[in-house]
């Protein structure tokens, strides 16, 4: 039996002992290191959340390499943006060399009163060669690309795996603008995102009854695009447009109309899927969703091998972007848009430009390119 005097101080000491088997798992899962032994652990209340079920989102999916699985998934995305997000701009680059006119770019980017309103995607040949490599705005935008040649289907196939990884890496992308390396911007980023990002239509030049018409439609054989389409629903436009977002995810989904397009020619010379399959996809399926004209300026009243007119480093100046700028788009006239006659589109972009006219272009893009007010913009 305990003496009478110790019976208190034991249970004292019986009582003192969760406390001090507390503040010992207290100290051994803070995370202060001992000075005594220089252990360092989590806090109780670390402990605890370890056990709570993280509530932060799983991460996405990755995206896929091969085309129709990255198709079928980007058709799923949202086709509206979320809730109270502000819109943003797809930049999308189909290219087959290093980017000549990338400093005149980021100077385009660098004007803008955020980086959030806008995202880069780079489709670049894997067949070629990138020397200098893409750097600045441009690093790390390269999407897993594939074989992109003209006379074949891989050129609208490149433009549909921008659209399609441009849908799945930014809900809040709302415009899909299409760019080659010969095309430079004529307007500041702000008048830019502004335009595009307003307009509840797509961008795109779509012509109908055009010269070569019948031979570009039977390019892969008299009647290899029927029943699908017909020859009275097929178009011709620039390959370089603006889609919505709703108009991209309609081309992720499409499967029908791009089975006919992605077949081999047997007329190379008439060969220009990326110049068809667009317009006539839109045409057919959301006409009154689209401004029938494209946004990029091009001269074809001057053609070398099919290839439109090459501003060569000479001709850059002022009074050019002036010419650039006060020309009216070509509207397709399909009588389903109201009167085009009524509208004055400006054009936001311009092509080809030689790789020689960077420097020129660059001493005059903050007091002209870039000026809306300059040149009578």
């Amino acid at each position: 039996m305990l003496s009478p005097t110790l019976f208190p101080l034991f249970c004292a000491l019986f009582l003192c002992l969760p406390v001090a088997v507390i503040f010992t798992v207290q100290r051994e899962l803070t995370g202060v290191a001992s000075p005594e032994f220089g252990f360092r652990s989590l806090s109780v209340f670390s402990l605890y959340a370890r056990n709570v079920p993280d509530a932060s989102p799983p991460p996405p999916p990755a995206i896929p390499k091969d085309d129709e699985p990255l198709l079928r998934l980007a058709s799923h995305v949202n086709p509206n943006l979320p809730p109270g997000s502000t819109r943003k701009v797809a930049f999308m680059y189909i290219t087959t060399t290093p980017l000549p006119f990338a400093p005149l770019w980021e100077m385009f980017f660098n004007g803008s009163s955020s980086t959030d309103l806008y995202n880069v995607y780079i489709h670049a040949d894997p067949t070629r060669d990138y020397d200098p490599g893409f750097s600045g705005v441009f690093s790390n935008r390269v999407i897993h690309s594939k074989l992109s040649e003209r006379y074949t289907p891989t050129l609208a196939a490149a433009a549909r795996r921008l659209l399609a990884h441009a849908l799945l890496d930014d809900p809040r992308n709302y415009m899909f603008a299409l760019f080659s390396p010969s095309c430079v911007p004529i307007h500041s980023f702000d008048f830019t995102y502004k335009t595009l990002v307003s307009s509840r239509k797509s961008f795109i030049e779509i012509l109908k009854d055009e010269p070569w018409q019948f031979e570009r439609w039977a390019a892969r054989g008299d009647d290899a695009m029927l029943p699908e389409v017909r020859l009275e629903d097929f178009r011709i436009g620039s390959q370089f447009w603006a889609l919505t977002r709703r108009h991209a995810r309609m081309v992720a989904r499409d499967r029908r109309i791009w089975e006919k397009f992605d077949k081999t020619c047997v007329r190379e010379d008439t060969c220009y899927p990326e110049e068809n399959y667009f317009p006539t996809l839109l045409s057919m399926r959301d006409p009154r969703g689209c401004v029938p004209a494209t946004l990029t300026h091009v001269d074809w009243t001057v053609s070398d091998g099919g290839h439109p007119r090459m501003y060569e480093a000479e001709e850059v100046a002022p009074e050019l972007i002036v010419r650039l700028r006060e020309t009216r788009p070509r509207y397709g006239e399909d009588g389903i848009n109201g009167s085009v006659s009524e509208r004055s589109d400006p054009f936001l972009f311009a092509r080809k430009f030689s790789p020689e006219a960077l420097e020129a272009l660059l001493g005059m893009a903050k007091g002209v390119l870039f000026n809306d007010s300059a040149c009578g913009a």
